[in-house]
């Protein structure tokens, strides 16, 4: 999430003086490129891990920052949420052995970072969203205690002047407001970087933009969120509607979101880019600038350009251009951001050894993509693959192709030839992109998940289906195996424990509810054809206001007196006990006997997030431990 020394820029003069040096920045860069100054006689790769923290219940744990501590190595970071960390690996030449290099420095790196979750009763896991998650979650408690994140946050609620809304359809349908940008926190990735010389910047971003879609669809791997299926790759609407700044208007308004696929093929070169950016985007941070760029770059120094790449910081592109200095000089490069964690640290570098194989092959006739290919067929194959994966039929250079054709008849082929080129080792270009052949063949990581979910869900509840799922694809990870060679889940009755003990583990949340306004004589007609005993009710705005139940439903269906002009209103229980989504089940369970009543609505704040009934608890008592 970038650098934490950081403040919003509320004041009018801290405002200018952060612009300026923006400004500076730009045109000490445009100096730099004019002069010569940017490197172009090697290509580096280097890759950000980020990965989830989970209990021992195979839920988020919440002490990062306790692990970082105990992990005291410089290559760690902390992330948005509690629950998750980030290694930044060394950046490294792109010759011979160099993939082996780097998985051996991240399986490394793991490993470390394992040890010492262990000792604080915690695991590391690599998913492109826990499946675990759960609202609770996502609460301003479990973000990161940093001052960026606050600020970011803060300004960003700012711009909406309003909750953060998500509205996600795929084959279920997620739709909540949100108080915090954490939602972004569910998203972890695997990113790439590639440095790429700065007269073929333009053509190579381009060529990532186009590649992006069928790339994404051999590697998608985030399919649930909240135990509802989504997208095949749910990061993608997911960071973007988490971090969405634009309000609505009556006004048909063109507004860029700061997750962005881009509107248009980028043109001229990077500066053009970071120009379009600062022109379409408000300023979000600001930090003190110690030392101007014009002025280190006339006495002789190479600038960090450091108020440019904050604000490039707070631009969320699939494919991000970004600048950097090491050992004192001066690369730009490609970050691919659209790679989900996972499922194992072998699947990560068969993705990065496609994507960079990809980028140094391309074939000449593509240096000028807008000549080839439509940019919004490009962004449309985009979403596609992000919502139905290597499913997708996507419209490539003037043609329909699936994305399975289009990797294993044109893609792996440019693949092997631009590594080849680049003088990697042999066997392991067979080896990494040997894996995205067969995966392309076989499972990717998201249609494993569902499987296997809905394999689960036909014997358990939602939550032990998540923890069963997250606990397998932990074990498949310390295995190693790629995911094409993951088996199917079998013994579910032995999956996981401790078993729940918190009422918002087991309660339900698809709610069946009325208006305080309906018809009484329909609510309870429905309620008795759905066999439905207690139904929370709300008023105009969607708060909880009374309970219906079994006995009002039979009690005015028997009624001999009974008014059909009667409403919800005129039967309901106003008296409703409620409880809080972290009430232990016990607690809930010594609540409904103590008062005699079948169930409890749960409530966070003012709003209504579940139930639990007789049913769940006897389910819970009967031994549902898994």
């Amino acid at each position: 999430m970038g650098e934490h020394s950081v403040d919003t820029i509320n004041h009018r003069d801290r405002r200018a003086t952060f612009i300026k040096n923006l400004l500076d920045d730009i045109k000490a860069l445009e100096l730099m490129l004019e002069q010569n100054l940017i490197e172009d006689d090697i290509v580096r790769i280097g890759s950000e891990q980020e990965f989830c923290l989970i209990t021992d219940a195979w839920r988020p744990a919440t002490n990062a920052e306790d692990i970082l501590k105990s992990i005291n190595d410089p290559h760690f970071t902390t992330e948005l949420a509690k629950y998750n960390l980030e290694i930044n690996l060394d950046p490294i030449e792109l010759k011979n052995n160099c993939f082996d290099r780097v998985e051996n420095q991240l399986s490394t790196l793991l490993k470390k970072a394992s040890l010492h979750a262990e000792k604080l009763n915690t695991k590391v896991l690599l998913a492109g969203i826990l499946p675990t998650i759960s609202k609770n979650q996502l609460s301003f408690d479990y973000m990161t205690p940093s001052q960026r994140y606050w600020e970011l946050n803060k300004k960003l609620r700012e711009l909406r002047d309003a909750d953060f809304r998500l509205h996600l359809r795929g084959v279920d349908e997620l739709t909540t407001d949100h108080d915090s940008v954490l939602f972004e926190a569910c998203n972890t990735s695997f990113q790439l970087h590639l440095q790429i010389p700065p007269k073929d910047f333009i053509s190579s971003y381009n060529w990532a933009q186009a590649i992006s879609a069928p790339i994404l669809g051999i590697c998608t791997n985030s399919p649930l969120l909240l135990g509802r299926e989504l997208w095949s790759e749910t990061r993608i609407a997911l960071f973007r509607q988490s971090l969405d700044t634009r309000g609505s208007s009556y006004a048909l308004k063109d507004q860029t979101a700061r997750v962005s696929f881009g509107d248009h093929w980028a043109y001229g070169s990077i500066i053009d880019v970071y120009k379009n950016d600062i022109a379409n985007h408000k300023i979000l941070l600001a930090k003190n600038i110690e030392k101007n760029s014009l002025e280190e770059l006339r006495t002789g120094n190479i600038p960090k350009l450091p108020a440019l790449s904050l604000h490039n910081g707070t631009i969320y592109r699939w494919n991000r251009p970004c600048y950097g200095v090491g050992n004192g000089k001066a690369h730009i490069r490609i970050e691919n951001r659209y790679i989900p964690s996972g499922p194992t640290v072998k699947d990560e570098m068969a993705n990065f050894a496609f994507w960079v194989g990809l980028m140094v092959g391309r074939p000449s006739e593509f240096d000028q993509i807008s000549n080839c290919m439509e940019f919004k067929d490009a962004k449309a194959n985009f979403i596609k693959t992000a919502r139905m994966g290597k499913d997708s039929i996507l419209h490539w250079m003037g043609k329909q192709i699936s994305v399975q054709d289009l990797v294993l008849k044109e893609l792996l082929p440019i693949a092997y030839t631009g590594l080849e080129k680049m003088k990697i080792d042999k066997l392991d270009i067979e080896k990494l992109l040997g894996i995205i052949e067969y995966r392309t063949k076989g499972t990717s990581g998201s249609e494993w998940q569902i499987k296997n979910y809905r394999k689960l869900r036909k014997s358990l509840k939602q939550d032990d289906a998540l923890r069963v799922l997250t606990k397998v694809m932990y074990q498949n990870q310390q295995n190693g195996s790629p995911v094409h060679q993951w088996k199917e889940i079998e013994n579910k009755s032995k999956a996981c424990n401790p078993s729940p003990h918190l009422v918002k583990h087991i309660m339900s949340t698809r709610l069946f509810t009325v208006n305080q306004n309906d018809i009484a004589s329909l609510a309870t007609s429905v309620m008795k054809w759905k066999d439905i005993h207690h139904v929370p009710v709300e008023d105009n705005s969607g708060k909880l206001c009374g309970l219906l139940t079994w006995t009002h439903a039979k009690n005015y269906q028997k009624s001999s007196q009974k008014n059909l002009d009667q409403i919800v209103a005129d039967i309901m229980t106003k008296e409703v006990i409620t409880i809080l989504p972290k009430t232990t089940i016990q607690e809930a369970i010594k609540i409904m006997k103590k008062n005699e009543i079948g169930c409890l609505p749960i409530v966070q704040g003012k709003d209504l997030v579940g139930i639990i009934t007789i049913k769940d608890v006897i389910e819970f008592d009967n031994g549902q431990n898994i």
